[in-house]
């Protein structure tokens, strides 16, 4: 059960923050700043490629690591196919995960190694392979970790990742905010000066400029009524959260919004594209999940049985193509079955800034879901 108390709380929700989330979701801008820093220093922006690799290659353990393809994917377009290798391996602990570069890869393709880690044997190994077959090799991970002198051995780009001290007491919640922005954003600067995207500078520092902006909005000292971080964790409380997403950047932020729910508040959503999204959760929402459904069941003890488990769409929405937008049927809908719904759109801006937006409230909603309720 949510605890909304603890929401206004500020002290309260410091206390129950044992693994510094809020703080890595209220330092995302900075974050994003040191990376980008870290990225000028290693070199990135003096690279002078010869053209456009046939295929991005990204390796990482993690929710962390299926994000950055996922969103390097989208803001790359048809430009070069971005595919994620995925790791096999007994046990998602960093000596058992190996990964295998396809058949195909060879000297025309680049592999992006991230990690929030960096002793996997694994990506060491995977570096290794690369250089065999002549693949360029970048990798952000943490500073001195093991596969910092792999890359290097194997005459690969290596960049330190931007950590903060306190998070070198545990190991990092893949899904944690800090670790997103530290590892895709030296990437955004490396595929803007191959030609995949565009992602100068002055993007990057609008990006944490942005950043910032939301924690203020959404940060703990913020009212709940005036916060739509906080909102949004108070409404999704005990449901099941159905994320309708329309628009290009509102894909990947939906899907990485599913993933912090599940690893951070131990709480399930599914996840879906508009219009597609109408007849595949159709079902769903003329079911039992719906809120329509047994409305008041006369011979439900309240005080012994929970309430039944209901459905809550979130509508999370960035400027369609065309101005073509599902989001009117998707009202209608929900609100025909009875089931309440949330809806996000960034202010304006460019699609990193808009991305950034969307990413960052829904962090912060699923941080104050997992803390008030006590995951």
């Amino acid at each position: 059960m949510l605890d909304e108390s603890l929401l206004d709380t500020p002290k309260a929700l410091a206390e129950a923050d044992r693994r510094a989330l809020l703080r890595g979701a209220a330092e995302a801008g900075a974050r994003v700043r040191t990376a980008a820093r870290h990225a000028a220093e290693s070199g990135v922006h003096d690279l002078k490629p010869d053209g456009r690799p046939r295929a991005i290659l990204i390796a990482g353990p993690g929710a962390a690591a299926i994000c950055v393809a996922d969103l390097l994917g989208t803001l790359a377009g048809a430009t070069s196919p971005v595919t994620r290798l995925a790791p096999a391996g007994v046990a998602p602990a960093a000596g058992a995960l190996r990964w295998e570069l396809p058949g195909w890869a060879g000297s025309v393709d680049l592999l992006l190694i991230t990690t929030p880690d960096g002793s996997e044997p694994g990506l060491s190994l995977l570096a290794e392979q690369a250089y065999r077959r002549g693949c360029t090799v970048v990798a952000v991970a943490p500073a001195d970790s093991p596969l910092t002198e792999a890359v290097h051995n194997n005459h690969g780009l290596f960049v330190p990742m931007a950590t903060a001290p306190y998070e070198q007491d545990e190991p990092l919640a893949a899904s944690a905010p800090g670790v997103l922005w530290a590892l895709l954003t030296p990437l955004l600067a490396l595929l803007d000066r191959t030609g995949l995207l565009t992602a100068p500078p002055d993007a990057i520092e609008k990006v944490a400029d942005r950043l910032d902006h939301i924690a203020e909005r959404c940060g703990p000292a913020t009212a709940t009524y005036s916060n739509p971080a906080k909102t949004l964790a108070a409404e999704l409380a005990d449901t099941l959260p159905l994320i309708w997403t329309e628009g290009v950047s509102a894909g990947p932020a939906g899907r990485r919004l599913a993933a912090a729910l599940a690893e951070l508040a131990g709480q399930p959503a599914l996840v879906a594209e508009l219009p597609e999204a109408l007849a595949s959760h159709n079902a769903l929402l003329a079911g039992p999940l719906a809120g329509s459904a047994d409305p008041d069941d006369f011979f439900r003890d309240r005080v012994e049985e929970a309430p039944a488990l209901h459905a809550r769409v979130v509508l999370l929405r960035d400027r369609p193509l065309g101005g073509l937008t599902a989001a009117p049927a998707a009202r209608d809908l929900a609100l025909s079955h009875d089931t309440p719904i949330s809806e996000l759109e960034p202010e304006p801006g460019g699609e990193l800034e808009t991305l950034a937006e969307l990413i960052a409230i829904t962090d912060f909603a699923a941080v104050y879901l997992a803390l008030a309720s006590g995951a």
